[in-house]
């Protein structure tokens, strides 16, 4: 399905500014696309190359101006797609935009892990760096307004909102994601520095989708999968570069009452993350439609933020004995808590996270309410 990517606009914005821009992203989100569409703007004074071709990683090859410059050609702009796979990538931009600064180039990674340890360091101050994630809600609403989001909620929250999948039938979405799911583990994964284990990653894939929304333990993932506790560690890093996983800290200021160095771990597409279990029902007879409800809401929110500019810190809350809120957003010192709860329903706020936090607030986010939270 073609809708207009929002980050869109952003990109275009920052074009020409001598600086390189990067736009990161898991595979099959549509980075390919929304650049060639940046592209049409610009005729034939754009250029397309996808760096998975070894016709364009013998071309960038040499880290010299003049032989980057003639294989590039005489472009206004370049798209590098996949750049990661260029060697030395880092250097051959820092060249490209030291040396031909009248010259865009626009490079997408599907691994952050991977660009960016390649390019970190030779480009800094010398790009702008975005991430596009599959379809947000706003993008949606291209389609229909908050009534038509409600009509396809319970969809997203089986299927997920991956571009080539949200228009499909639930027999064919289900398919797709199988090849999604199956093209994470075994394309980009699987080759950074050397893992060849493709099952004890999938079974630690499983097992986080299987606690989603809880407390995660490095060390009882580690027992269950057979290694050790920093492999678990290192693998849950990977997967949350590979923007497929996302953690959420624990807030910690009160060291005596509250837990401090607690991880939850949340999917950025339940669609994904319903195919690692392969449970695709309908959500009237799972048991997990609390824990999807707020994977849901918070990564809509993390799409929503990071699209509006709004940089804040985000935690869930909880003391040792059992107090908590599922979601806290802190911004200059100020704590927002939200209780998600699929049906409409009451809760207060603890009384040990008014005094530990004051001036907070505190809302709860229900089917019936999302969109004042996620617009």
């Amino acid at each position: 399905m073609l809708l207009n990517r929002q980050l869109k606009k952003q990109i275009v914005d920052k074009l020409f500014k001598k600086k390189v821009i990067i736009l990161y992203g898991a595979r099959q989100v549509g980075k390919t696309t929304l650049v060639k569409e940046i592209l049409k703007d610009f005729g034939t004074e754009g250029r397309y190359l996808n760096c998975e071709m070894l016709s364009a990683q013998e071309g960038l090859k040499d880290a010299e101006g003049e032989k980057i410059k003639s294989f590039l050609g005489n472009y206004k702009i370049v798209v590098l797609d996949e750049a990661q796979n260029i060697p030395d990538i880092g250097k051959i931009l820092k060249i490209i935009v030291d040396t031909f600064p009248e010259l865009q180039i626009i490079a997408t990674g599907s691994s952050s892990f991977d660009l960016a340890n390649k390019s970190a360091e030779p480009l800094t101050g010398r790009n702008f760096t975005f991430t596009l994630y599959p379809f947000s809600l706003g993008e949606i609403q291209q389609l229909g307004d908050w009534f038509y989001i409600n009509s396809k909620l319970e969809n997203i929250m089986r299927f997920g909102l991956y571009p080539e999948v949200f228009s499909l039938p639930d027999r064919e979405a289900a398919e797709r994601l199988e090849e999604l799911s199956a093209d994470y583990l075994y394309k980009d994964i699987l080759k950074f520095e050397g893992i060849k284990k493709s099952t004890v990653i999938k079974q630690l894939l499983q097992a986080l989708a299987l606690q989603m929304g809880q407390e995660v333990s490095y060390q009882e993932l580690a027992v269950m999968l057979g290694i050790n506790r920093l492999t678990v560690q290192k693998y849950i890093d990977i997967l949350e570069q590979a923007f497929i996983i996302f953690k959420l800290p624990a807030l910690s200021r009160n060291k005596r009452k509250e837990i401090s160095k607690s991880v939850k771990v949340y999917f950025y597409d339940l669609g994904i993350r319903n195919s690692l279990i392969q449970n695709y029902n309908p959500l009237n007879i799972r048991n997990d439609i609390g824990a999807l409800w707020e994977n849901f809401c918070l990564v809509e929110r993390l799409k929503l933020n990071n699209l509006n500019g709004v940089f804040v810190n985000r935690y869930f809350w909880r003391t040792y004995d059992q107090k908590e809120i599922d979601y806290i957003e802190e911004g200059g010192g100020v704590y927002a808590g939200f209780e998600f709860k699929w049906s409409s329903g009451k809760a207060k706020i603890p009384k040990d996270f008014l005094n530990d936090y004051p001036n907070s607030t505190f809302n709860i986010v229900s089917k019936e309410n999302f969109h004042k939270f996620l617009s």
